[in-house]
């Protein structure tokens, strides 16, 4: 996809390596962590947002940008909950780029890790909620920087101090990007750290529906902990009944998993353990748009197993996370965008308390 239809001005004569830079030096590695480490793999982008609810992309007067990015969320969602966060990803020299990465800094998110690209640009991905509910995307990535991500560009020793390794399946979709996924997930499992993995379809930006199913297939025996929404699962499954137990069982539920979480919006959620499994019952709130709630459900969860990390064996304790999971997604979708939509523990409690009286 090609051009862009934002009136947008990026000096173009700072695009190329060795050139002056936009953004400032990176910043240094933070060397000591205030309790778990949680790291974040993937993409963080800006979403431009019509100003005006219920309208396509077409019908929108004006654009209001958010950011956002779903391992990103993630690393902020935590970060805002008080955990330590930190995120490994890639975004283009530019005014978007800088922008993201103080955005990080300002939520106190390790950014140590977020590589800066000469020649690409930062990803813009357009989003509008409709009147009928459906959501309407528009990618600009042709590359994006993102997608640029090599091996040897990661900082494996950030890698090595998790408690917790999350990624998405974004990363998956082109090289070279996908091999440095697949090499830092390998060095966080052979540094024993457990394995988070939320796929996001974002089916526009595979080659199919097909490899999408193959690509966020491919890497899902690897990881220790699995959140998944149901109409993901509808589509992994092919046809079979996302809310039947034994098909999640005998075609998501793997050796390696200890926890596997299927997200059901406003229903809450559903759990799966080698010992147990059951369901949470979700907060009933003003919805006004669903972006980032799965991703704040994660961020959630983690803060919690982070400090917690058997908690798969411990169904009281387990549920209590989900149920904190599930109020910090119910914040989130009564407010707008991506990353400004993330709620603090206060406001988590608020719901959680609010919704018991």
């Amino acid at each position: 996809m090609t051009g862009c239809c934002f009136p947008v001005t990026l000096d173009r004569s700072r695009s190329r390596r060795g050139s002056s830079k936009l953004c400032s030096s990176k910043p240094r590695r933070k060397e000591n962590y205030k309790g778990p480490l949680i790291v974040c793999f993937g993409e963080m982008m800006m979403n431009l947002v019509p100003t005006v609810l219920r309208v396509s992309l077409a019908e929108a007067p004006a654009y209001k940008k958010f950011p956002s990015g779903a391992t990103a969320n993630v690393a902020v969602g935590a970060s805002r909950l008080g955990v330590s966060a930190a995120f490994i990803g890639k975004v283009g020299n530019d005014e978007f780029g800088c922008m993201l990465s103080d955005i990080l800094k300002q939520n106190g998110v390790d950014s140590s890790g977020l590589v800066f690209d000469d020649d690409a640009r930062t990803a813009l991905a357009f989003y509008a909620l409709k009147s009928n509910g459906e959501p309407e995307f528009l990618f600009y990535r042709n590359p994006s920087a993102d997608m640029l991500l090599r091996p040897h560009e990661i900082d494996l020793s950030l890698v090595k101090k998790a408690t917790i390794f999350h990624y998405g399946s974004v990363s998956l979709i082109t090289e070279p990007c996908r091999s440095a996924h697949l090499a830092a997930m390998s060095m966080a499992k052979v540094s024993g750290c457990i394995l988070s993995y939320s796929p996001n379809l974002a089916l526009p930006l595979w080659p199919s529906k097909e490899a999408a199913r193959q690509g966020i297939m491919s890497i899902w025996n690897y990881a220790d902990i699995i959140k998944v929404s149901v109409d993901e699962v509808r589509f992994l499954i092919e046809g079979d009944d996302p809310y039947d137990d034994k098909v999640i069982m005998m075609k998501l539920y793997h050796y390696n998993v200890k926890l596997l979480v299927v997200t059901e919006g406003e229903r809450g959620c559903r759990y799966y353990t080698k010992d147990f499994k059951g369901w949470v019952a979700g907060f009933k709130v003003e919805a006004v748009d669903p972006t980032g709630a799965g991703d704040s459900f994660v961020g959630g969860l983690l803060s919690i197993v982070a400090a917690h990390n058997h908690i798969y064996k411990d169904e009281k304790r387990l549920r209590e996370a989900l149920d904190f999971a599930n109020a910090c997604g119910a914040v989130t979708v009564t407010r707008r965008g991506g990353i400004p939509s993330l709620p603090t523990k206060d406001a988590v409690l608020t719901v959680m308390f609010s919704c018991d009286s």
